[in-house]
């Protein structure tokens, strides 16, 4: 039997790796470090950490799980599961294998996997290890974002009853984003998507680079639907957060970077049925012939990016090993051009990053920080008022900071008006 104690330490805020604890009887979750051993363990690896918690029991090695959540679906359906350790997304909870196994079959909005000792569920990006010099070329497009745009956008797509993925009020929704992305010049087109026996669809804009000779692609996608669990396919369902904050978002950053003139390719993507278990997404990438995929230099994924639950403006960029470098740049163009606290994790789950991630591509989900405290989404309080449209608008600056550095957009002119 093992004693789980949530511990910080001095130097896990300043990004400092040196004399943090690492092995098998750590976790680490952000800025706090999992301890699971012995206590006379504890008092030789300890060192200058602070006591955060103390689980009230002793338990099994095999029963911690890592928990990872859409809102707080996890903690409302099973509140007789013992939280060892609560990170918002990500939860370590005592949980025997043959229980957690029955959970994870009937699972859609969360994740259960056994805990892994000396792993990174999820990392903090010190600010100052990331921050560089901006420049010119960068900065002209993250000052054409306008709020008053991203306001109009969000307040129509709210305006729809329903966005559920094969409504007649979602291909409202669509049709009303892909009129847009063409009256700012992009290519558009639709792709079908199966959801069960009923039909949604994808949006797909295209903007070709000038470039002569071989170009890359960077993809930004956002999914469009919405849903009410509770109430079913007719409830309201508003979705301001989820995710009418990321299409809105996503629309923004199409009308600003619409003559980029960049050297590579541009696409954005609005995808239906994520809700029912990333059925847009699948069915683009699957879609893809492979000359197609190995010319994508990332993706870029916003989904719930207009909630604040956290004392600072927090934004999580999640991926994988083979979104690396992605994740650093992203970081990187947070610390240089927003005041966003980053958090960094490596656990991708159920979001239209995923099946790109499957298929080998680098991708990368934005989202708000501790977005399980968000207990508003997939109800019918997931309404505009509870949007905060600085952090949607800080998470912009950072992606649109990213996208024009991704396509290597030209210098600005010396003098004259932004277009």
């Amino acid at each position: 039997m093992s004693t789980p104690i949530l511990f910080r330490f001095a130097s896990a805020r300043s990004g400092a790796r040196v004399g943090l604890p690492t092995g098998p009887d750590w976790v680490r979750l952000g800025d706090d470090f999992l301890f699971i051993g012995t206590e006379s363990a504890l008092t030789a690896d300890s060192g200058a950490g602070r006591v955060v918690s103390r689980h009230p029991h002793s338990v099994k090695r095999e029963d911690l799980c890592l928990v990872t959540q859409i809102g707080n679906v996890f903690e409302r359906s099973h509140p007789d599961v013992p939280i060892v350790a609560n990170k918002g997304r990500y939860l370590v909870v005592d949980l025997e294998p043959a229980k957690a196994t029955q959970l994870a079959r009937t699972a859609h909005d969360y994740a259960i996997r056994p805990l892994a000792g000396g792993s990174v569920v999820f990392d903090t990006r010190s600010r100052e290890e990331a921050r560089r010099s901006p420049q010119p070329r960068m900065a002209a497009f993250v000052d054409r974002l306008a709020e008053a745009e991203v306001e109009g956008v969000l307040g129509h797509l709210v305006s729809f009853p329903t966005r559920f993925s094969t409504s007649t009020s979602y291909a409202g929704a669509a049709e009303f984003a892909r009129s847009r992305l063409a009256s700012l010049g992009y290519e558009t087109r639709t792709e079908d998507v199966t959801v069960g026996n009923r039909r949604s669809l994808n949006v797909v804009a295209d903007l070709a680079a000038a470039t002569p000779g071989p170009r890359q692609m960077l993809l930004v996608v956002a999914h469009l639907d919405s849903v009410n669990l509770a109430g079913g396919p007719s409830a309201e369902a508003p979705g301001a957060d989820d995710n009418a904050s990321g299409s809105a978002g996503l629309l923004e950053m199409a009308r600003v970077l619409r003559q980029h003139g960049g050297r590579h390719d541009l696409r954005f993507v609005l995808f239906g049925g994520e809700e029912q278990g990333l059925f847009g997404s699948r069915r683009h990438v699957a879609s893809r012939a492979p000359a197609v995929a190995g010319r994508i230099r990332a993706v870029l994924n916003m989904d719930m990016v207009g909630t604040r639950n956290t004392p600072s403006a927090t934004v999580l960029l999640e991926g994988a090993a083979a979104s690396q470098s992605v994740i650093d740049a992203l970081a990187e163009a947070a610390a240089t051009y927003t005041s966003l606290e980053v958090q960094i994790s490596l656990n991708p789950f159920n979001s239209d990053h995923v099946p790109f991630l499957d298929a080998g591509i680098p991708a990368v989900l934005t989202i708000e920080g501790a977005d399980s405290s968000n207990s508003n989404v997939h109800t019918s309080g997931d309404t505009l008022d509870r949007v905060d449209r600085g952090l949607l608008l800080e998470i912009l600056r950072m992606n649109v900071a990213f996208a024009a550095a991704t396509l290597e957009v030209p210098e600005p002119p010396a003098a004259g008006p932004t277009p």
